[in-house]
């Protein structure tokens, strides 16, 4: 018989143990990662009543390529655009509440005796909240659509960054082994300055490719593409010095601004699940049951320091910004766990070897404890909630009401703010650009010219040269490219003591232009060709000084164009989806001049009146999708609508009374139109709109049903689903496509 390799066997072992331990957390209605780690603590080393692997460094090498994976379908889910509409109130909130639950992490460590390296490490751990526990915890409950919701989502994602940035900063810290250090502060801004380059690389490059690569492009070919690209950021990432991790992340965030973007989600999902279930196995196997009877005292006071402190650090984050005293107590007390980073980070310190080997198996026991928690506290803050509304005074919920109110009203964006944020944005960006410019040419170029032109002494020269071809265009924009010239001519004339700030701020540009162009010179040319260099490149500026702009349009409409690329793949593909109705998918903005102002939706009677569907409301910080009858137009409400064009037309004048030509219409951000056809496996045939409750479980709203040539235009609730039906749904994409998963596999 043929001699298995132990890497076969081991992983036999590993997912056997993993089926049988999910099948049983399935079934008791747990989190499959509890199940995950429970089969690692079966099949480890420290388990011998069942069948241990023989070679854990193998399957830890597994697991690191299982932590890659898992970074590079979160990245997948945060694109630059997104990242930028979470919002001030989540980002706030999820800022004060890191800061808070590191600090008292690290208190917490200390007061136990635990060295600083370990305290610090434990702030890390518990002040990441898990994604995983919560989505799963909102769907069991049926609060995902509520309004909190949304302000929860908006931590999750400020604490992934966050996580993902502290992986790099305790990498630094262990070996520096200084918390406030130059070698702190350096990394602190290699990482700001390589995480521009990236993404501003990735962007202009990374869609462009895909798209020039299209026909060609298969799900397998797709696939390949996709992983190959982790993994080259993986190792650039590496080579300069930073976690993989960090590198899959922004490979995923690059990526999920493409088109392709939802393709590589789906196909990734099954290489995600196995290599994360490797991962988290692998967390198990590293746990010792005998050292968790030993730390019981330390893993019960981290579990009520991560519960409490949590709960009540979000809340009175959420509340400082000005959400209401419910939401806030419901966004705290959801937050209320640790989860997947955690473990992420706890591996960083085992590795670095900074940490004692006590942390790792604690911080698993905690997240096990606080994950079977979180549904508990969920329930429990609408009864907490009624029971603060009956003990505070009236005073004090008056004055919270009051805050809440002002601190949610719609604020103005001056002249200066917009000005100063422009000049801000290019000055960085150029900026960054002429500096990887320099720092490529110098490493790279410089060596390669070298190498081809053996003793020739004008080398440094050369390379200089095409240094300076290629800045120029971003250092024209630098310098000379005018910034909202309407803002900038009303500040001049508005006021004569304006013209001095204004001066100012193109001098500062200037005096960064030139030094740049300083440092240019002194990596590339000596004092003797200085002179000469000078004069050609000033001949150069000359000639092509009146192409710069149109090669530095070219340059940005071509990022503009890869950084929206998604959203306009979006908006075509419902245009072209909703061609039969028809219809397309408009934005509107609410003015306080709109004849439909403080109305609910039950009150204006859209769809009857005028045949649309409101999709979404965005209000701050804050998006409802698919509004319930309810819900009132307020003045700066961003509103989704979709109809015909007859349709919108006549909503407009709702809206804002104006011509058609002036409807505002910008590309669909985080919702599209589904088609789902309906067969005898639909597990809701025969069931009415209403009874399958697809409007709750996918935030989306069904606008249209194709019956045997026949077409439904805004079904009413009581309509039943027939086989051989076709569903437009339009909502939430990732809920949607989540459902039309969920109801593949129950198929099978």
């Amino acid at each position: 018989m043929a001699h298995l390799p132990h890497l076969i066997i081991d992983l036999a072992i590993i997912l056997g143990a993993a089926a049988i331990t999910t099948l049983l957390f399935k079934w008791l209605k747990q989190p499959l990662v509890l199940g995950y780690i429970l089969a690692g603590v079966l099949v480890g080393p420290k388990f011998s009543l069942f069948p241990t692997i023989s070679d854990p460094e193998t399957i830890r090498i597994w697991a690191d390529i299982g932590v890659i994976v898992l970074l590079f379908s979160l990245g997948l889910e945060f694109n630059i655009k997104k990242l930028v509409k979470i919002g001030g109130t989540a980002a706030m909130t999820g800022v004060y509440e890191i800061s808070a639950m590191i600090l008292l992490g690290y208190l917490t460590g200390l007061c136990l005796g635990w060295s600083t390296m370990d305290s610090i490490f434990l702030g890390g751990i518990v002040c990441i909240s898990s994604t995983t526990i919560i989505i799963r915890a909102f769907d069991e409950l049926g609060v995902r659509t509520q309004k909190f919701a949304g302000m929860v989502f908006g931590i999750l994602v400020i604490e992934d960054i966050v996580a993902v940035l502290l992986l790099v900063l305790l990498s630094t810290l262990a070996i520096s082994k200084q918390f406030f250090s130059p070698d702190m502060l350096f990394a602190i801004m290699r990482l700001a300055f390589f995480l521009t380059i990236w993404f501003l690389a990735g962007i202009f490059l990374v869609p462009s490719f895909l798209r020039s690569s299209r026909k060609f492009i298969t799900d397998e070919t797709l696939l390949i593409i996709a992983l190959a690209l982790c993994l080259l950021m993986v190792v650039i990432a590496t080579n300069v010095g930073f976690s993989p991790a960090l590198g899959a992340f922004i490979m995923g965030s690059i990526l999920a601004g493409t088109p392709y973007a939802e393709r590589i989600e789906d196909l990734l999902t099954s290489i995600k699940d196995l290599f994360g279930a490797v991962f988290f196995v692998s967390v198990g196997m590293l746990i010792e049951p005998g050292g968790l009877i030993e730390y019981a005292g330390p893993i019960a006071l981290i579990t009520l320091v991560v519960l409490a402190g949590k709960a009540v650090n979000v809340t009175l984050g959420a509340l400082v910004v000005g959400q209401p005293l419910k939401q806030s107590l419901q966004t705290g007390m959801s937050l209320a766990q640790i989860g997947e980073f955690s473990f992420i980070i706890a591996t960083l310190g085992k590795n670095l070897h900074v940490t004692s080997d006590f942390l790792y198996p604690i911080a698993v026991a905690v997240s096990a404890l606080t994950a079977f928690t979180t549904p508990y506290m969920i329930r429990a803050s609408g009864p907490l909630y009624t029971w603060l509304d009956r003990k505070l005074p009236a005073r004090t919920k008056l004055f919270l009401s009051n805050y809440s109110s002002g601190a949610q009203s719609i604020s103005s964006v001056s002249d200066w703010y917009q000005l100063l944020r422009e000049h801000i944005q290019i000055i960085i960006v150029n900026t960054v650009v002429i500096l990887g410019i320099i720092l490529m040419t110098s490493r790279w170029l410089l060596p390669l010219v070298h190498e081809k032109l053996t003793g020739a002494s004008w080398a440094e020269t050369l390379a200089g040269f095409l240094s300076f071809v290629l800045m120029a265009p971003f250092l024209w924009a630098l310098v000379l490219k005018r910034i909202n010239q309407p803002v900038y001519t009303r500040l001049w004339t508005e006021r004569r003591s304006y013209r001095g700030p204004l001066v100012t701020l193109a001098v500062t540009r200037t005096l960064i232009g030139l030094g740049l162009i300083l440092l240019l010179l002194q990596q590339f040319f000596s004092v003797s060709i200085l002179l000469f260099f000078l004069v050609v490149a000033a001949g150069i500026w000359l000639v092509f000084g009146k192409r710069l702009p149109l090669i530095y349009d070219l340059i940005e409409n071509r990022f503009l164009l890869n950084l929206n690329a998604r959203q306009i793949h979006q908006e075509t593909r419902m245009g072209r989806n909703l061609l039969p109705w028809d219809a397309h998918l408009s934005y509107f903005e609410v003015t306080a001049e709109s004849p439909g102002v403080g109305f609910t939706l039950a009150e204006l009677a859209l769809r009857e009146k005028y045949g649309v569907n409101v999709i979404s409301i965005a209000r701050g910080s804050l998006t409802v999708l698919v509004p319930n009858p309810n819900e009132r137009f307020y003045p700066g409400d961003k509103i989704a609508v979709i109809g015909t064009d007859q349709q919108l037309e006549q909503f407009n004048q709702l809206i804002e009374p104006a011509p058609a030509s002036q409807l505002r219409v910008t590309p669909a951000q985080e919702i599209s139109l589904q088609k789902i056809a309906v067969d005898e496996s639909f597990p809701f045939v025969g069931l009415t709109i209403r009874e399958s409750r697809i409007r709750e479980k996918t935030q989306g709203l069904i606008v249209g049903i194709e019956r045997k040539g026949t077409r439904i235009l805004n079904p009413d609730s009581t309509t039943f689903f027939y086989a051989g039906d076709v569903i437009w749904l339009a909502g939430n994409t990732k809920l949607i496509k989540e459902f039309q998963r969920e109801n593949r596999l129950r198929n099978v």
